[in-house]
């Protein structure tokens, strides 16, 4: 499998980008940027979250409307959703209609929202490795599922009860946020930093 694939653009980009136009937009524009701020990594959190078992792709294709229906996913909001709001959500079939992961991104909303304003940002990014630990992967292959660092940052938010913040999916979610560079060496957003 190639690690690289070089689009119309002659731009090198991840493979995993392929030649669907919102994942290469999607890599060229947001993944592996550091993204801050409590209510930006809420999203990433409660995305990251309902993409567990599903593809990527299916979730930006939803995110216009997971906004929309997650009040711009902002946690003073979602944490007042009620049960008239589960089933609004449950009925909607332009997001991911699984109950379970709807009630934590309720519940974890009502966590952010007792938290300082900042605090969720500095604990996530707190578990960010320093750039000098790891070195830019030369193949798809040298990418890992889950880190110490990544396992860390679970067992931090699990402590505090947050839900549907696995090893595997806080990964993903530093890899999306740019608490790690995953860019394939020769990638362009790799060398354009």
């Amino acid at each position: 499998m190639t690690s690289l694939l070089t689009g119309l653009d002659g731009r090198a980009r991840c493979a995993w980008s392929g030649d669907d136009p919102e994942y290469r937009r999607y890599h060229d524009e947001e993944w592996g940027t550091p993204l801050h701020g409590d209510r930006a990594l809420f999203e990433k959190m409660s995305l990251e979250g309902f993409q567990a078992g599903l593809s990527w792709i299916t979730i930006l294709r939803k995110r216009p409307r997971f906004r929309e229906v997650f009040a711009g996913f902002d946690p003073l909001v979602v944490a007042e959703f009620g049960s008239e709001d589960v089933e609004r959500l449950m009925a909607d079939a332009g997001i991911i209609r699984n109950r379970a992961k709807i009630l934590a991104t309720i519940s974890n909303a009502s966590l952010v929202r007792g938290m300082a304003d900042g605090e969720l940002d500095a604990l996530m990014w707190s578990f960010a490795p320093t750039a000098s630990v790891r070195r830019r992967p030369r193949e798809l292959t040298d990418i890992p599922a889950v880190t110490e660092q990544s396992e860390a940052l679970s067992k931090a938010l699990r402590g505090r009860r947050f839900r549907f913040v696995g090893p595997t999916t806080m990964y993903a979610l530093m890899q999306s946020a740019g608490m790690v560079d995953d860019h394939i060496d020769g990638c362009w957003r790799g060398t354009a930093r």
